[in-house]
């Protein structure tokens, strides 16, 4: 069929000349300089802070192509084959994806079994191009960390492919009105991009972000019941994002490379130039300085608000800057961006796209956590490779049809092992296809469990709080009792305090906090069971206790007193003093402690993402409820800033005669507030004499916490660590295992 169009057409318009779409390796070079920088960030956001941009480089490229072959398509025949059209999209995108998702989901099956369940949206987000809205819709954020996340870079090809599904029909209607408006809807187009970008920055919401929903807090709105993160929608949602898609769509209706040659600008290649160098030195700034989000000023998390107020718009100009002297043949650019390195790359850049993030995730196996320079060379030597093997017998083989007419012989050839080949072929793809299956069965039954360390954490405390009376707050258990009898009570963690007395007589220092797998001293010449017979104390009766705070008692009683035999008729029983059990509150990292915590005598109350002001409440709560003895500790700090009132609340509860020790952690966390929260708790000491500073962010250095550079709960001897730490600040070495 001929390239030129019709004689009827006018030849006078500059864009009649386009039904034929040349290669371009300009625009190759492009797209390796983009999925390079992605990739780049993915390994470590501070290698390339505004490295997520490529994804925008890649949505500017993608309207501009598409948009291309539509009009080529439609000059040549005056029609637009939807069906033809979407069957190559399907042909180019889905065998990669395919494949990789099956070699993950095998991998899953076999190797790494605990995170299918939680992949399983993910996998069916990735099946039907739904992932954006998935992630949206589930609050997976695109920085969260924690989770076993290898799919969530399918949502740019999510937004994408639902470009490919309706753009098409829309350029349907608008071509139906004659190519002559095309200039005119370009202008619409562009201005409906700037809209966009106008829009996202009206919706943007600055200042610190929890991170985590929580009713209507800022940073979150409720649509249809679901809490969303709205500035991770704005980045994630495929109407917020297609302002690049729209601009590179506008820009192929004005600049089309065959009409280029026949128009004003065929002589303007030197001045293109120096638009595509403007354009590369502008998205090298925009790399360089932006970024997606980082460290709250007080807490959670802070967006950039460059990017989100026209950094998006800004970065889609630089591009088609770049764009219009790549496809111009008389520009230098072009044969720069089309060297044969950097075309190679491009020509493989959907394939180094998909494949790199499963395999980061499989090295570093959390989202968030960065790759070290050895691991980053790893991942390049297995994805450079896989994508390989998948451009050359997976992805070119299909999208040309190669494989096809080979499994069929449609080239009419005989040869005598051909027919062996293609039975070793189709065996080949059964296995595959096989394992897959196996692993999709896999995938589709498996337990949803936890798999951070964070969230396993907060299952482990809400399991080990269930075990016991969790009503019941701190425990108040009797100092005295009627000698000659043993008493025992078990408070929520299962601590036991056991009273002996050898006659009828009370003894006032009489008790014993015994907690499970501690040891205990000799009670009136009996051993105790816990001191051989680690978790004995499971057996006991439990009683509950009256919460009662006994102003006279003034320290914690740590071993029994034996009183000599005394021939005194038995007295009616005093009424009981009473002492309660040490508390320890906190967040996140304490629950990571909580059981070796709750082993040593401890009521311990953490909670995942408790601030500050909450932590006052909580202790200003336990005081009105007469619950809280002469022993505190207290972590707070990691979720956020932690003002001097915050803590002069906590302290206004803990004065001395009532609690003479409170012990204070200072917190490890890789955020603005850190330094400025263990300032303020370093400085307790000097206003209230009752304070000890246990200095959690030096000790912490001496072991190997969890990657996140802030949890314990990760396996090892960190929880163990931490609670021993806090025996010593208290003076109880004696309950450290």
């Amino acid at each position: 069929m001929s390239s030129w169009p019709p004689p009827q057409r006018p030849r006078a318009s500059p864009f009649a000349y386009v039904s034929q779409t040349r290669y371009m390796p300009g625009l190759d070079g492009l797209r390796a300089l983009a999925v390079v920088a992605v990739m780049v960030y993915h390994a470590d956001h501070a290698w390339l802070s505004g490295g997520f941009l490529g994804v925008e480089v890649f949505f500017v490229i993608s309207g501009y192509l598409i948009t291309l072959l539509l009009i080529a398509e439609h000059e040549r025949s005056d029609r637009i084959n939807l069906v033809q059209f979407w069957r190559r999209r399907f042909r180019r995108l889905l065998p990669a994806l395919f494949v990789m998702m099956g070699l993950l989901g095998v991998y899953l099956a076999v190797w790494y079994r605990r995170p299918q369940g939680r992949t399983r949206g993910d996998f069916l987000g990735g099946l039907f191009y739904g992932s954006n809205w998935y992630q949206i819709v589930v609050g997976q954020s695109y920085t969260a960390s924690e989770a076993f996340a290898p799919l969530r870079h399918l949502w740019s090809l999510a937004v994408e492919e639902q470009f490919y599904l309706v753009w098409p029909i829309i350029m349907v209607v608008l071509l139906r009105r004659g190519r002559d408006r095309l200039p005119r809807i370009a202008l619409w187009l562009a201005g409906a991009s700037a809209a966009i970008a106008v829009a996202v920055g009206v919706l943007f919401v600055s200042g610190d972000v929890a991170d985590e929903c929580g009713g209507g807090g800022n940073g979150y709105a409720t649509l249809f019941g679901r809490c969303f993160n709205i500035n991770d929608a704005l980045y994630l949602s495929t109407f917020t994002r297609a302002g690049g898609l729209l601009l590179g769509s506008a820009f192929a209706m004005v600049w089309r490379p065959m009409a280029l040659l026949r128009g004003p600008m065929r002589a303007k290649g030197r001045l293109l130039d120096l638009c595509a160098l403007l354009g590369v030195v502008v998205l090298a700034l925009l790399t360089f300085k932006l970024s997606l989000s980082g460290s709250g000023s007080s807490f959670g998390s802070r967006y950039d608000p460059w990017l989100f107020r026209g950094g998006f718009f800004v970065t889609g100009l630089a591009t088609l800057a770049i764009i219009a002297a790549v496809v111009h043949r008389r520009a230098f650019a072009g044969r720069i961006l089309g060297n044969p390195f950097l075309a190679w790359i491009g020509t493989r850049s959907y394939g180094l796209y998909l494949y790199h993030w499963p395999i980061y995730q499989i090295i570093r196996k959390f989202a968030g956590v960065p790759l070290t320079w050895k691991q980053f060379v790893l991942a390049m030597a297995i994805t450079v490779p896989v994508t390989e093997l998948s451009y050359r017998l997976v992805e070119t083989p299909i999208r040309t049809g190669r494989l096809r007419a080979w499994l069929r012989n449609e080239d009419g050839a005989r040869r005598a092992n051909h027919e062996g080949h293609r039975r070793k072929v189709v065996a080949l793809i059964a296995t595959v296809s096989m394992m897959m299956g196996f692993a999709g069965v896999s995938i589709a039954v498996a337990k949803n469990v936890c798999v951070g360390d964070v969230e396993c954490s907060v299952e482990a405390g809400a399991a080990a709080e269930s075990a016991g009376p969790a009503s019941v707050g701190p425990v108040a258990v009797p100092t005295s009792a009627p000698h000659g009898t043993t008493t025992t009570t078990t408070d929520p963690t299962g601590a036991t305090a056991v009273t002996s007395t050898t006659d009828g007589s009370t003894d006032a220092a009489a008790t014993t906090l015994i907690a499970p797998d501690s040891t205990a001293t000799t009670i009136a010449g009996a051993v105790d069971p816990l001191a051989t017979n680690h978790g004995a104390a499971s057996t006991l009766p439990q009683t509950t206790v009256p919460a009662v705070v006994d102003p006279a008692v003034t320290a914690p009683v740590a071993t029994a007193a034996t009183l000599p035999p005394t021939t005194a008729p038995a007295a009616p029983a005093a009424p009981a003093a009473t002492t309660i059990q040490p508390i320890a509150l906190g967040e996140s990292v304490m629950l990571g402690a909580l059981t070796n915590l709750q082993a040593g005598g401890f009521y311990v109350d953490a909670v995942k993402g408790r601030q500050g002001d909450e932590m006052a409440g909580v202790v200003e709560t336990l005081r009105a409820n007469n619950q809280i003895g002469q022993v505190m500790v207290i972590q707070t700090g990691t979720n956020g800033s932690v003002s001097s009132n915050d803590l002069q609340r906590m302290m206004a509860q803990l004065p001395p005669d009532l609690t003479p020790t409170v012990v204070f952690l200072t917190v490890r966390v890789p955020r603005g507030w850190q330094d400025a929260n263990n300032a303020l708790i370093r400085a307790l000491p000097a206003t209230y004499p009752n304070v000890t500073v246990l200095d959690w962010q030096s000790a912490s250095m001496s072991i190997n916490i969890c990657k996140d550079g802030i949890h314990i709960a990760c396996g090892g001897t960190m929880a163990q660590f931490y609670a021993n730490l806090i025996f010593d600040a208290i003076g109880r070495p004696d309950l450290k295992r």
